[in-house]
């Protein structure tokens, strides 16, 4: 078996697992959508296994509060270049990536799985949504899962979405990326992040999530944020209430 076929039954593997994670619809499930009958106010009413869309209480993305203060647990990020593939769903273009290295939350380890894309941002803070977010999605050997959330604002050009831009697939397609990329690279220069437990913000809207969302944003070009949203369209759902939760603010020193 040649090479590049082994890479992409390894990828669809992938894309089918982390599919369900951000923006994937599972084998059997209801057609879900953001807008309309399909959106976000009805995923729960959709599919009896979506039941937490509605019912939770732990659920995201949310409005971080922009007094959140310290108590967050560290977090060690131990990326590496690795190859990837871009896969648009019909959701949202998911960049699929194997041996792309770890993050570390309180001594557990959850392994890369795929980044994607929102236009708006999902998380706002203090009330002020972006206009992009991007969602790095981990898992550990027991299936718990975390995510690295990463507020994108409109200035100048990105390097890192500058590769991925000529790639760009349209929905039901998926095209590969040349050469490798390190996920580090799309991260911002100060490593302070908000903390909190969450959930999936696409159906089934799993609880138990563990979110680490950048404090710092990072930077698109106006034609980089637009490339992506005339290709996945509206795609965030509108934040949940906290319910009391604690979102932790912590720096890295």
């Amino acid at each position: 078996m040649r090479r590049s076929t082994r890479w992409s039954i390894a990828l669809l593997g992938l894309s089918l697992t982390a599919g369900a994670l951000a923006g994937g619809t599972g084998h059997g499930a209801a057609h879900w959508g953001y807008e309309g009958a399909t959106g976000p106010a009805h995923w729960g009413q959709l599919d009896p296994g979506f039941a937490l869309c509605g019912k939770g209480t732990s659920q995201s993305p949310v409005d971080i509060p922009a007094t959140a203060a310290g108590g967050a647990d560290p977090l060690q990020i131990r990326y590496r270049a690795a190859r990837l593939e871009l896969v648009h769903n019909g959701h949202t273009i998911q960049a699929n990536v194997e041996g792309a290295g770890t993050i570390g939350i309180d001594g557990q380890t959850f392994r890369l799985l795929q980044f994607h894309f929102h236009t708006p941002s999902e998380h706002t803070v203090g009330g002020q949504q972006y206009p992009m977010e991007i969602h790095l999605v981990h898992k550990d050997d027991q299936g718990n899962l975390a995510v690295v959330g990463i507020l994108v604002e409109e200035g100048a050009e990105n390097p890192v979405l500058a590769r991925l831009m000529p790639v760009l697939p349209g929905m039901g397609h998926h095209r590969a990326l040349g050469g490798t990329l390190n996920p580090a690279d799309l991260l911002p220069a100060q490593r302070a992040w908000y903390q909190y437990s969450g959930s999936l913000t696409t159906p089934p809207c799993s609880e138990g999530v563990r979110w680490q969302v950048m404090r710092q944003p990072i930077q698109a070009s106006r034609a980089q944020i637009d490339a992506i949203a005339r290709l996945i369209g509206r795609n965030n759902r509108p934040v949940q209430h906290l319910n009391g939760r604690k979102v932790s603010l912590e720096q890295s020193h």
